[in-house]
């Protein structure tokens, strides 16, 4: 009978979890529409209230999943979403802040680096780390002409941002998981997002830029933010958090 309400509990909890889950993700959806809408618009006002909300939503989804997956996992992903709503606030003021936000984004993929490694243990294959290169190196000469005083920073941030993406494909190798498919997704969406942005400021306007580079944006966020709400995985350990 104990058994019996214990599962009744549980599964309880799951039904909870999802439907938080759920409601959050829905949240993040219409608040990031609108954000991608009053940017293509120029409606600054409405810009400035849901772009921040749209991340603060995310940082609720990694906080407030179904299931805590391993603590020092969860807490990085919050730490890398904190540091990309002021990144993201960086980017939007009227002032020049690219800088800082830049700074903002490199320190939130840190994080992101960091619950990778804490999960799965830092992936040391040089083959697969190759395309990643690749991409980086064609992505800096597309940019090089232009990137002015910016070049510094922006090779620090690329390689970043690809040993981020390159630590999340290491994660969903060892574990093969729902959870760390999300965030190996979640790494290339937040690269195709950020070339998109560096190309559209350094290189040529880009097309709709507000839709292509919001939107692969936020459904980076959701995926990395999922990937720290779902069940843990075998052979994790709570004791490491």
């Amino acid at each position: 009978m104990r058994e019996g309400r214990w599962r009744s509990a549980v599964l309880g909890q799951r039904r909870a979890g999802r439907l938080v889950v759920a409601l959050l993700s829905l949240a993040v959806l219409v608040s990031g529409v609108l954000t991608i809408q009053a940017d293509l618009n120029g409606d600054l006002t409405q810009l400035y209230a849901f772009k921040p909300l749209t991340t603060g939503l995310l940082v609720l989804l990694a906080r407030f999943g179904p299931a805590p997956v391993l603590p020092v996992y969860r807490r990085a992903i919050i730490g890398g979403l904190s540091f990309s709503l002021a990144g993201d606030i960086f980017l939007m003021l009227p002032q020049d802040r690219f800088l800082l936000g830049l700074v903002s984004f490199l320190v939130a993929h840190l994080f992101y680096i960091y619950a990778f490694v804490a999960a799965g243990g830092f992936y040391r294959s040089l083959a697969a780390a190759g395309p990643f290169i690749f991409y980086g190196v064609l992505i800096i000469a597309v940019l090089w002409s232009g990137l002015g005083a910016m070049r510094l920073p922006a090779l620090a941030y690329m390689m970043v941002i690809l040993l981020m993406a390159w630590q999340a494909l290491g994660q969903w190798r060892q574990y093969r998981s729902l959870r760390a498919g999300l965030a190996f997704v979640g790494a290339l969406f937040f690269l195709l997002s950020d070339s998109a942005l560096a190309v559209n400021r350094f290189h040529s306007p880009v097309t709709a830029a507000p839709l292509l580079i919001l939107g692969t944006y936020y459904v980076a966020q959701w995926l990395i933010a999922l990937s720290a709400g779902s069940l843990p995985e075998p052979g994790w350990k709570a004791s490491r958090g």
